[in-house]
């Protein structure tokens, strides 16, 4: 009995607590309240407001189970979780680094490059004597995005290019670096930029991203601030640029539609190039890929201002109203989980200085086939411009008259040959008399047999006079490799762009804008060519005469350096032949007189 009534109580307990339970229920657990790390909100920072405003993507939370006491109960407690404040300036402005070489203008919009001049370049054409200025590489835009804008796969700006950065400095053994972060609601994104001193500019940007997904950094497009006329110029390339696996190659943008990819694993370095300035990254560790785009430039409304578009791709076709625009790469380089550290060089392709840098830069000096002879060339020409004329014309003059008396012993070897070749011309003439009728038979078919009996007669002429057929062209054959390095070198060469000579010629690079000096020269080549003995060759003969017309029309185009080079060895010939032909001798002339039956008589006169 008293362990039913025990039972009974123990239940009614039971149910007394659950109603209590139910009727009263005890008051809810507060949690802990979540704090923040706290840090100094630094000059144009905005500071934050609450956790709420907070993006979730920088928030991060850690929870750890524990032992709650008295057994078979366990709880897992909220641990604080840290959230990381935003950073974000409060205001648009520009940063700007310096040094002896260039001068870099960056927005805090976007951490892009606005601005960047490269010092102590001749960039006042028409007017002589300037002295040099700086010359900006980055071509002016309105809308399109500015380098260093992170861009989709497809090229597309992302949010962060309208992100207001903060911008910090800091000195460093190698120059002063600026810093650039943001963290907010678009994401975090930071780039650091420091110029060293010889036009090399340190880069780094991280900007983390899913394992799938990666950023890529735009440069371009092109280099310089041109006119519509300079865009159009046949002399004035512009050429996507890289090294891959130790080769350097070029890509015209005219000459694709579809984005060119080159792998990142292989690419020793990548960039934009135009005639005299180049643009190059050379990645520290290897990036994702490198790509080139190629676009239109589309006018925007002031001089020298172009915005672009990508050239639609295949099977689309470019609008009628779009194909004069003018076509230009820009340079898209993919990252490797989220991040790139690169050196890129903004300059000039001066080219003892890139060949004192380490990448194999000066490959992109282009001096032609004969550039083992363009270089000496090259060097001599700043050494005499550096010593002797501190102007590219006269130095041209000066390098010209040296090659001259260089090659003055060839050029007297052939002045004996012509004269021997000259003195044979009769004896020659007669052997032809002789044969001209034997060299077809009754029924005008040729006769070869006949043709290799007179080239021996001929030959044989040389053997007893000592006379070389080639003898007088040897000198013309070394003086065209000569004349080609000239082409090349004054047309790659940045030190003679926008240099002055004398007068009109404000450009050594540039055409004569009055052909003045293509008329002197072409003059100058009639009074050479009829100054010099003729080939006994009738055709080479006529060849001879119409060579000065086809040199003229020529070089109406040709940079006013090269025509300055052609007059200049053409004057100093003259005076040369003059001198030879006033060193004639006197002996008697033997006159061959053809006779009817083939023979022949002489006569000294």
């Amino acid at each position: 009995m008293d362990n039913k009534r025990l039972l009974i109580a123990a239940v009614l307990s039971m149910a007394v607590l659950f109603l209590w339970q139910m009727i009263f229920p005890p008051p809810e657990a507060t949690p802990p309240p979540r704090t923040a790390i706290a840090a100094p909100a630094a000059p144009g920072v905005v500071p934050p407001a609450s956790a709420a405003a907070l993006p979730a993507a920088s928030a991060a939370a850690a929870a750890t189970p524990a032992s709650a006491e008295g057994a078979g109960s366990t709880a897992t407690p909220t641990v604080p979780a840290v959230v990381l404040p935003p950073v974000e300036a409060t205001e648009e402005r520009n940063e700007v680094l310096e040094n002896e070489e260039l001068r870099a203008e960056f927005t805090n919009r976007g951490a892009r490059l606005v601005s960047l001049r490269v010092k102590g370049i001749n960039v006042e054409v028409g007017k002589a004597g300037t002295p040099p200025g700086d010359l900006e590489l980055v071509a002016p835009r309105k809308e399109s995005p500015l380098p260093f804008s992170l861009v989709g796969a497809n090229g597309e700006p992302t949010a962060a290019n309208g992100a207001l950065f903060v911008a910090a400095r800091e000195k460093t053994k190698d120059g002063e670096r600026l810093d650039f972060h943001y963290r907010g609601s678009l994401g975090e994104v930071e780039k650091s930029f420091l110029l060293g001193p010889d036009g090399r500019m340190e880069i780094a940007v991280s900007a983390p991203a899913p394992a799938d997904k990666s950023f890529n950094l735009l440069l371009g497009p092109g280099l310089r601030a041109r006119t519509a006329a300079e865009l159009a110029s046949r002399f004035e390339l512009r050429r996507a640029v890289w090294s891959a696996a130790g080769k350097v190659e070029t890509l015209d943008p005219g000459k694709v539609k579809e984005p060119l990819e080159i792998a990142g694993d292989t690419l020793n370095w990548v960039g934009l190039e135009d005639t005299y300035f180049l643009s190059a990254v050379i990645p520290h560790q290897p990036v994702a890929k490198a790509r080139f785009r190629p676009v239109l430039l589309v006018p925007a409304g002031e001089e020298r201002t172009f915005d672009y578009r990508p050239v639609p791709a295949p099977p689309a076709e470019i609008a009628a109203t779009d194909k004069h625009l003018a076509r230009d790469f820009v340079l898209e380089i993919e990252a490797r989980e989220g991040r790139i550290e690169a050196t890129s060089y903004w300059g000039s392709k001066q080219l003892d200085h890139l060949t004192a840098l380490p990448y194999g830069l000066d490959k992109t000096v282009k001096l032609g086939m004969f550039s083992f002879l363009a270089r000496p060339l090259l060097y001599s020409l700043q050494w005499i411009h550096a010593n002797v004329v501190a102007n590219y014309g006269w130095a041209i003059i000066l390098l010209t008259v040296a090659l001259k008396i260089v090659l003055l012993p060839l050029s007297l070897s052939a002045f004996k040959s012509m004269r021997k070749m000259q003195k044979l011309n009769p004896k020659m003439q007669a052997v032809r008399e002789r044969w001209k009728g034997k060299l077809r038979d009754k029924n005008g078919r040729f006769n070869p047999d006949a043709q290799k009996q007179m080239n021996e007669e001929i030959m044989g002429l040389y053997r007893s006079e000592g006379v070389n057929p080639a003898g007088g062209c040897f000198p013309m054959l070394i003086q065209l490799p000569v004349f080609f390095s000239f082409y090349s070198l004054l047309s790659s060469a940045v030190e003679l762009w926008h240099s002055p000579w004398i007068l009109w010629i404000h450009d050594l690079t540039a055409a004569d804008p009055y052909y003045v000096l293509p008329i002197v020269m072409g003059v100058s080549q009639i009074i050479q060519q009829r100054m010099t003995p003729a080939p006994p060759d009738p055709v080479q003969k006529r060849l001879m005469q119409f060579l000065p017309v086809v040199f003229t029309i020529f070089s109406l185009g040709f940079a006013s350096g090269l025509v300055l080079y052609w007059l200049t060895n053409n004057i100093l010939t003259i005076a040369q032949q003059k001198l030879y032909n006033s060193f004639k001798d006197h002996e008697p002339q033997t006159e061959v007189v053809v006779v009817k039956g083939g023979g022949r008589k002489g006569s000294n006169t």
